[in-house]
Parts: structure tokens; C-alpha cells; sequence
């Protein structure tokens, strides 16, 4: 035991050594600020785009009207379920106009319980490079092969295909809609092409666009006018929504064939009634009435890209998503200090999460964060990457 405790050790030791060393924060959130240590930052490293979450009058609101269980106590397949479940699910999936919903608790259960219920050593999926460590963790499970295309490269994707697709039985293309790294998008139309070609299932993650994108905010798919092309649209309720949780919707088979395999889904307590209840109210009662809010928050992130554009640093994306690319992890660890001791709280985003020589800072703008809250972003960056070249 002592001898593999030593190579714990060793390994952390060696992470500090490369600035990614990891560790958990302790915060106080009010609105579009959080406390550490008695001192105010404002968030931008939230996936809370809408600054639902933390909105007093939102929870105020909902709290007048719960009246739903702080516990569940079992799987959805015992007694975790219920009419408040089955109410969310009947919503999302007329919402979408597909026949059929299912909740899972987090984005990571609905990625890696979807993949690996769906694929098997006799399949094949196709991955764009850059999709979620949950899909990627959901392939491995499934055990099937993967192929991974370079990313948003839909020439590269169509040589694999190509070359492999009839070498297995079923085949799945699998993509984020808007990419949380990169804050880039998908030509989800492009997939769809490819998916009819090469008779394929396409799978389109929309976590960080759902709530954000489109007249109805249900993401990408509803901007770029292909939802009903698209087999199975997963999404969560853990970010623009200000909830916990996740879904899926498809048709009768796919949800269906879910429910009996999915492990996630099967093996974990349910959400608690009062989460699921709170993100039928975000989405009826809330999210209609933002539609100014989230049409500014895309306005905001254009401007602020622009502005760090124009100090000659090298951004990224076409989203509320604006990462700033700083090269080593060193970099990045230093610029985001500099950031933080400036009231902005950006944290790194390093290798191995990104590619070697990509580490960065992401703002993740939200609705309740006006531009001239972060105008002076670019300018601190710029700063301290002169700085950084002069060390």
C-alpha cells in the first residue's frame, strides 16, 4: 500500500510541476458574483448562462408555488419516478416534435449510458475529435470501434466512413452542436447528409446550446432548421437552465431501448421530484420571457470577441463560449492569477483537458453580465501576455 500511495504522490507531484494540478474551490454565489476568502469575483467560469441559478426572484418564484419530495429513494424503475417526471418528459419531447423523452441525472449518465446501451463490440461509431470526455467514456464502455474524425472536418469524417462503415453492423455519427472548449458549431445539416449516405444514427449533444440558441432556445438544431433529422438530441438542464439534470429525446425505440439498457439510468437513484419540477418551471414560466437577454448575451460575447481580436490575441468560437488561446499550461495558469486578482474569476483551462499548446482562459459570458462589466478583459490579458515575454 505505502509503495502505491508513494505513486500517488509522485504523479500529484508531477502534475504541480506542470501547472495542471487540480483542486476544488469553496464559494459563496449572489447573482453574477461569487465569494472566496471574503472577496468578490465576478463568474465567468459558469456554465450558468442565463444566470438562472443563482437568481433570487427566479427561486423565490418557484418556491411559492413547490410543493414536490427533496428525496427520491429508489431508480426511476422502482419508485423514482413520477407524474412530475413523466410531465417534463411529455413537455420536452413535444417541445422537440418527437415521440419520446427520458431524463437522466447529469449529462455524464445521459453520454456514457447512451453510447454504451446503443454500441457493442460489433459496431462502430464515428467521433468528432473534439466531443465530451462522457461520449468518449460511453464508446470505451460499449467496447464497439471508434474512428475520430478530425474536428468540424466533414471531409475526414466522409473518408472514414468511407473506408469503414460496412465493415460492422450498425453505425453511429456522434457530435456536440456547440463545442464547450472551442465555443465553435457544428453544420449539423452536413451530419445529417452523411448520416443518410452512409446509413448511419446521429447523435447530437446540445448541453451548452440548449437555452441559448434559437426562437424556442432549444439549441443549433432549431437554428439550423434539421431537428426532426436527427435521431437522437441529447441536452442538459445543468447549465443555461440553472437546474441539474439532463435528457434525451428520439423516437419510441430509442427511448425505449434506453430505458431497459441504459446502466446510468438503471443503477442510479433518481433525481429528486423539487429539481425536476424546477426545470419544468425554468422552461415554461422563465425562459419564454428571456428572449431579449439571450439575444444581448450573444451581442456581448461578438463584442468582447472582437475587442480581444483586435489585441492581437487569438480567440476562438461564434458563441457565448470565447476562449483566449495562451499556449503552455504556465501561461495559462498565470494569466488566469493575474485575471482573478483583477476581480475576474477565469479560471485555466489546460492540457490534458486541451490539446498541448492550447491552454487558455474561457469566458463563459452570461445574461446577467453586461459588456462593460468585462470590457476591460482584453486589455488585462493583453497586459500580462507583454508581460509573460518578457519573464
Amino acid at each position: 500500500m505505502k509503495n502505491l500511495l508513494d505513486k500517488y504522490k509522485q504523479e500529484l507531484n508531477e502534475l504541480h510541476e506542470h501547472c495542471a494540478y487540480r483542486r476544488l474551490g469553496s464559494f459563496k454565489k449572489l447573482g453574477q458574483y461569487i465569494f472566496e476568502e471574503n472577496k468578490r469575483y465576478l463568474n465567468l467560469s459558469s456554465n450558468d448562462y442565463l444566470g438562472i441559478a443563482e437568481n433570487q426572484e427566479v427561486l423565490d418564484k418557484f418556491v411559492q408555488i413547490a410543493d414536490f419530495s427533496f428525496g427520491s429513494s429508489s431508480s426511476r424503475l422502482l419508485t423514482g419516478s413520477s407524474y412530475v417526471y413523466a410531465k417534463l418528459e411529455c413537455l420536452l419531447a413535444a417541445m422537440y416534435g418527437k415521440e419520446k423523452a427520458l431524463i437522466f441525472n447529469s449529462g455524464y449518465h445521459a453520454n456514457t449510458g447512451i453510447m454504451s446501451a446503443l454500441l457493442s463490440k460489433k459496431d462502430v461509431v464515428f467521433c468528432d475529435k473534439l466531443n465530451h470526455a462522457s461520449i468518449l467514456d460511453g464508446i470505451k464502455l460499449s467496447e464497439a470501434k471508434m474512428f475520430r474524425y478530425k474536428h468540424l472536418d466533414y471531409e475526414h469524417l466522409e473518408e472514414l466512413l468511407e473506408k469503414h462503415r460496412n465493415e460492422y453492423e450498425n453505425a453511429i455519427i456522434i457530435s456536440e452542436s456547440l463545442f464547450s472548449m472551442d465555443g465553435d458549431i457544428a453544420d449539423l445539416n452536413r451530419l445529417i447528409e452523411l448520416k443518410r449516405r452512409y446509413n448511419t444514427l446521429l447523435i447530437v449533444d446540445e448541453a451548452h446550446a440548449y437555452g441559448v440558441f434559437g426562437e424556442k432556445a432549444l439549441g443549433i438544431c432549431e437554428v439550423q432548421g434539421c431537428i426532426k433529422d436527427i435521431d437522437l438530441i441529447v441536452a442538459t438542464f445543468g447549465k443555461a437552465i440553472g437546474s441539474v439534470g439532463a435528457f434525451c429525446v428520439g423516437s419510441d425505440v430509442l427511448i425505449n431501448y434506453l430505458i431497459n439498457k441504459s446502466r446510468p439510468l438503471i443503477f442510479s437513484t433518481a433525481l429528486p421530484e423539487i429539481n425536476i419540477a424546477f426545470s419544468y418551471c425554468v422552461i415554461t414560466e422563465i425562459l419564454p420571457n428571456m428572449k431579449e437577454e439571450r439575444r444581448q448575451l450573444l451581442l456581448n460575447a461578438q463584442k468582447l470577441r472582437e475587442s480581444l481580436t483586435s489585441h492581437g490575441l487569438a480567440v476562438t468560437g461564434e458563441s457565448h463560449i470565447v476562449p483566449v488561446i495562451l499556449g503552455s499550461n504556465k501561461r495559462a495558469v498565470d494569466c488566469s492569477k493575474f485575471l482573478i486578482d483583477n476581480g475576474y474569476y477565469l479560471l485555466p483551462i489546460r492540457h490534458p483537458t486541451v490539446a498541448p499548446g492550447s491552454s487558455r482562459v474561457r469566458i463563459s459570458l452570461r445574461a446577467d453580465i453586461s459588456y462593460d462589466e468585462v470590457e476591460k478583459i482584453p486589455d488585462l490579458i493583453a497586459q500580462k501576455m507583454i508581460e509573460s515575454d518578457y519573464e
